[in-house]
């Protein structure tokens, strides 16, 4: 009798839990539908990701911006010059003379330079000729692939020459001549350290601030800090100054790091770089305190922090994929978005140094999105309980 009861109660206490697991289930159930961000992240958030994935991540080039210089018209070279605007991956800029495009290029206008020489034609006719390109290797993956699709039109060139005159395809009339400016040895580790120190700023600055005004909700702090005079400002400010000396420092030694531990050259100002940092660890900076004054909850905050701040300064920012190559709307929306002018100002003042054309334009649309930001961060912070 004692042995069928023990039975009893075990079958019970099964069913028992079985019944709570159920009911905690309903429960668990009815509160993801009751909360919006539960069906957000699971349903909105993975479509998303998959149609930035999908368009905007890339590995071929499209539309790729090239300069091109005619030292000489000739048939030669107008037949060369059609060949390149007759090709899917290029948009031509024609210049008479090198001066007039060599600023473009080291601006970032241009992704490279194709000069065809004033002896091009003469060269040709005796059997053979050369044409120069320049690539800006700071981009390294950009320049190889421009580098290749620019050989591939001059063979395609080369075969239409040999099926025209009847000869057979015995090496190559045309030679590309290549030289890569800033990384001549298109090192991908020089190309990309820099501007991954933007993605780590951008997660360390943005996560960091997520959290503070969030956890003084939590933990119930706030109602001290609400009975005191502080202002909003006062309050903001206090949270500010310690990330920013931790994030600052925390970006020159990454810097150093690079410079000393990878031997990725560093060819602009010191001072430069600090001043662009500041400016950009205020963007990061003021949008995690926007993030955590809007949600007052640390996990949201934390999630909101890498959607918000992690992914977009990897995929949209140009660090490993050519913001050129990216369907229009896509490519708007990098315009928007301040990792994208902090990886290129770092990409300058690293591999090129202080071409100050770009670090002045960069450094200005920071200075607007912090100016923004936080004064969207003001408005939204409230010093009362509701």
């Amino acid at each position: 009798m004692n042995a069928v009861n023990r039975q009893n109660v075990r079958l019970s206490a099964r069913r028992f839990r079985l019944r709570c697991v159920l009911a905690l289930a309903r429960k668990e159930s009815y509160q993801i539908v009751r909360d919006p961000s539960s069906l957000v992240i699971a349903f909105l958030l993975p479509v998303v990701l998959l149609f930035l994935f999908g368009w905007g991540i890339s590995l071929d080039l499209g539309s790729i911006p090239i300069g091109l210089v005619v030292e000489s018209p000739s048939r030669d070279a107008k037949r060369l010059v059609a060949s390149l605007r007759g090709s899917r991956y290029f948009i031509v800029r024609e210049a008479n003379h090198r001066q007039e495009m060599e600023p473009l290029l080291v601006g970032g206008r241009i992704k490279g330079l194709v000069i065809i020489p004033q002896d091009f034609a003469a060269n040709l006719s005796r059997g053979s000729a050369t044409v120069q390109i320049l690539v800006n290797g700071s981009e390294a993956n950009t320049a190889e692939i421009v580098r290749s699709y620019l050989e591939n039109v001059l063979q395609t060139e080369h075969r239409h020459r040999a099926e025209e005159t009847g000869n057979r395809l015995i090496g190559d009339t045309i030679h590309l001549e290549s030289r890569v400016w800033y990384n001549p040895n298109l090192d991908s580790r020089a190309a990309l350290l820099p501007g991954s120190i933007a993605v780590i700023m951008t997660l360390i600055g943005t996560i960091l601030t997520s959290l503070v005004v969030a956890r003084e909700w939590e933990r119930g702090t706030m109602e001290a800090l609400l009975a005191s005079s502080i202002t909003r400002g006062e309050f903001l400010l206090g949270k500010f100054i310690p990330y920013f000396a931790l994030g600052l420092t925390a970006m020159m030694l990454v810097a150093l790091v690079s410079v000393i531990i990878f031997h990725i050259p560093f060819r602009g100002s010191w001072g430069l770089l600090i001043v662009v940092s500041a400016i950009y660890l205020t963007v990061a900076l003021g949008l995690g305190l926007f993030i955590s004054t809007a949600t007052r909850n640390q996990f949201v905050a934390t999630q909101a922090a890498l959607v918000v701040g992690y992914l977009p300064s990897f995929i949209l920012s140009g660090l490993v994929f050519e913001i050129n190559s990216m369907p229009t709307p896509i490519r708007l929306l990098t315009h928007i978005l301040p990792p994208r002018y902090f990886v290129s100002a770092l990409r300058t003042l690293f591999l090129a140094g202080n071409v100050w054309e770009i670090v002045l334009q960069d450094t200005a649309i920071l200075a607007v999105f912090a100016t923004i930001l936080w004064m969207l961060t003001i408005r939204k912070t409230r010093l009362t309980l509701e």
